[in-house]
């Protein structure tokens, strides 16, 4: 649903004055201005003022807000969670158990604003989503091609792989300096396209870090991400349906050593499986250098953590149930012994504290620590591979191509 001229909606907290908009003035007193009583597009004030509106009618409705999630809100009927809303800006989608609570909730809410009904969602924010029978699909094909066309790189030769196999870059590359303006662009949309491609996730992450001062170097493998790109347009996520059994949170984690050439620190890559479908990924660089591949591998375990504490609470909190345990699966011993006790305290003491959360879940039975024996997923976040086995992680993702 699609809230019409929202902000208009939306009454002012303070004392807000504009001049006389123009056409509308008055000759014999033109020094005077025209004090607002709701809110007008250009406004500094006028998100919040919406944002407020629409939690005060969502909740006068019934409704809840998740304190996990702020753009959730959730209506309950006997213990039973009936209606879960989604709200970006003025944006809503709405899902439930009953088609009849949908339809009552779709009528409520246009009595009190001006709304479009856009039916089963279709596209959403730029993502294209398709629902079938067997199972939903995400995709951003559309906007994938607006990338290369803007970048001028529509039909050009595709490649297998979003980064060359070992590839190091530089700050201090020695090559000519590009258009920054235009690097920062294709970079920026880039980022958004990885809320449905986990496969670049790490390519785009590392070209990221030279937004700066950017070289033919750093372009020349942006453009490698896009010819990539142009020959996997319409691959995303892919959640298939399930029975009714309630599936289990697992969590994968994986980390490089030293893999920045500048500064030496580690990326760390995390995806997180509910059930069998991908529901969350994650390459970043850590903050401190690692001296081992242990306290690497430590330190992803501690983001992982957070990560997968917030969603096993946000699922329960859907569920009206109580936060289950997880399970985080490590490849790395002596990351998963220092998980569970302090092992070799001489050797990791020097390690910061916040990063000791990890074993304080462990002890609190809030997450179980296991060998990770195949290697499944993060590892194609933290380093980039060759086209054999990064076709292979990128199957045990579950991506594939959905409009095939």
């Amino acid at each position: 649903m699609d809230v019409k001229s929202a902000f208009l909606n939306s009454e002012l907290s303070e004392e807000v004055y504009v001049s006389q908009p123009p056409g509308f003035e008055d000759d014999e007193r033109p020094q005077l201005v025209l004090k607002l009583k709701k809110a007008l597009y250009g406004l500094r004030q006028a998100p919040r003022a919406w944002n407020y509106k629409l939690d005060k009618s969502l909740l006068s409705l019934g409704f809840e807000r998740s304190p996990l999630e702020h753009a959730v809100y959730k209506k309950e009927h006997h213990g039973l969670v009936l209606l879960v809303g989604v709200v970006y800006v003025d944006d809503l989608i709405v899902t439930g158990s009953a088609v009849c609570d949908i339809v009552k909730f779709k009528n409520q809410m246009k009595k009190l604003f001006s709304m479009s009904d856009l039916g089963l969602l279709s596209y959403y924010l730029g993502i294209e989503v398709k629902q079938t029978a067997h199972g939903v699909s995400l995709c951003q094909a559309g906007y994938a091609t607006k990338i290369l066309e803007q970048s001028g790189m529509k039909g050009c030769n595709p490649c297998q792989t979003p980064m060359e196999n070992r590839l190091k870059l530089s700050k201090k590359s020695e090559g000519p300096a590009v258009d920054a303006t235009m690097y920062r662009s294709i970079v920026g949309s880039l980022r958004y396209l990885v809320n449905t491609r986990p496969d670049i996730a790490y390519a785009v992450g590392i070209v990221s870090r030279f937004m700066e001062s950017p070289t033919t170097q750093h372009l020349a493998a942006v453009k490698h991400i896009l010819r990539y790109i142009s020959g996997t347009l319409s691959f995303g996520c892919y959640y298939e349906k399930r029975g009714s059994m309630e599936p289990t949170l697992v969590g994968y984690c994986d980390s490089d050593l030293a893999g920045d050439v500048d500064d030496r620190r580690s990326t760390t890559g995390t995806v997180f499986f509910l059930g069998s479908s991908l529901i969350t990924w994650l390459s970043q660089k850590q903050k401190i250098v690692a001296l081992s591949s242990c306290e690497a591998e430590y330190i992803a375990a501690t983001t992982a953590a957070c990560q997968g504490i917030w969603i096993a609470r946000l699922i329960a909190d859907l569920l009206k149930k109580e936060p289950k345990k997880f399970e985080l699966r490590i490849d790395n011993k002596s990351a998963i012994s220092l998980c569970k006790n302090p092992v070799h305290h001489e050797r990791s003491k020097h390690i910061d504290t916040r990063y000791h959360f990890v074993r304080e879940c462990v002890e609190a039975g809030r997450m179980e620590v296991q060998r990770r024996l195949l290697k499944i997923g993060p590892r194609m976040l933290t380093k980039a591979l060759g086209r054999v086995k990064f076709l292979e992680m990128r199957q045990k993702l579950g991506m594939k191509d959905v409009k095939a």
